[in-house]
């Protein structure tokens, strides 16, 4: 995985002034945008279309510098319009091209990225891949923000606002794994730009089979490959601390991508102020194709 996202990165240097072409590169590499975009942004902290943005706008700093219409700068940049330009320089530099031009700056450079996986071999993950016939998601879903470090005060304020009896006709509901109460991301953004909107839904796990009662929310999930990963500590670092590390640690080191679909976490234990939790993560894979699979099916095509 991190030949592939390097691969990606000298992909965006090669083509800064073109609309990045992701999907097709993904496919040449054997993987899928989907996945390409949520390792990035894991591994690097930051969306691929920021980094885009960044390196566009360090290189066209030296054009704005040695002056040149503005105009013919941003459309070389992919901008329609001098004042397009100019507001995509400033969020970047902080600076209008005006102010660099006349003063020299300040910039802000954002270099090119390089990444390297590093195997220490200290912590082993505990996971287990599973294959699920198609189930259902019930519950009460709510849009809220994504946030990735801490408590998401608004999915806190949406579960808060359900009574406890709610909860526990919830709870009895399930039929299926994953069991018990179940915290569910859905809709997230690839690049899982924080701020952006994602569906959250607190409820239980159906099988196919069976009817969703009236007045809940449902998620319908086709048959797949999850990857369940077993966490323990402080709530809710160690979860996130586990969504980190099967970017930079599980995903570049086995034969597996994500496919889009929800992320589940299903709570196995935890304190009564909740400061600390058994958790499982549960994440939708699949199996990555090699490149000479890759190959000849663009061949056939």
């Amino acid at each position: 995985m991190i030949t592939e996202l390097n691969r990606l990165i000298d992909h965006v240097e090669s083509h800064l002034s073109e609309d990045q072409d992701v999907a097709r590169l993904a496919s040449t590499l054997g993987t899928t945008e989907y996945h390409l975009r949520r390792m990035f942004s894991s591994l690097t902290g930051m969306p691929l279309s920021e980094y885009v943005r960044r390196r566009r706008m360090t290189v066209a700093a030296a054009d704005v510098a040695q002056g040149g219409a503005l105009l013919e700068i941003a459309v070389r940049y992919g901008y329609g319009s001098a004042e397009a330009f100019g507001r995509a320089f400033r969020s970047v530099h902080g600076s209008s091209p005006a102010d660099v031009r006349r003063n020299g700056g300040p910039l802000r450079s954002q270099p090119k990225l390089r990444l390297r996986l590093t195997v220490e071999g200290s912590t082993t993950m505990d996971t287990r891949i599973t294959e699920r016939p198609a189930f259902r998601l019930v519950g009460h879903a709510a849009r809220v923000p994504l946030i990735h470090h801490g408590i998401n005060p608004h999915i806190q304020a949406h579960v808060a606002a359900l009574p406890a009896e709610e909860l526990a006709r919830l709870k009895a509901l399930g039929t299926t794994e994953p069991a018990g109460l179940l915290q569910v991301s859905d809709d997230v953004d690839p690049d899982y730009t924080e701020g952006s909107e994602l569906t959250y839904l607190h409820g239980v796990a159906l099988d196919a089979a069976t009817t969703a009662p009236e007045g809940l929310d449902v998620i319908e999930v086709p048959a797949g490959t999850w990857a369940v990963f077993r966490t323990s500590g402080a709530y809710p670092a160690a979860l996130q601390e586990a969504y980190a590390a099967s970017a930079a640690e599980w995903f570049p080191s086995n034969p597996w991508q994500l496919r889009p679909g929800p992320s589940m976490v299903a709570v196995l234990e935890r304190a009564e102020d909740f400061s600390t939790a058994t958790t499982e993560l549960w994440m939708p894979i699949e199996r990555v194709q090699s490149a000479a699979s890759t190959a000849r099916k663009h061949a056939k095509n």
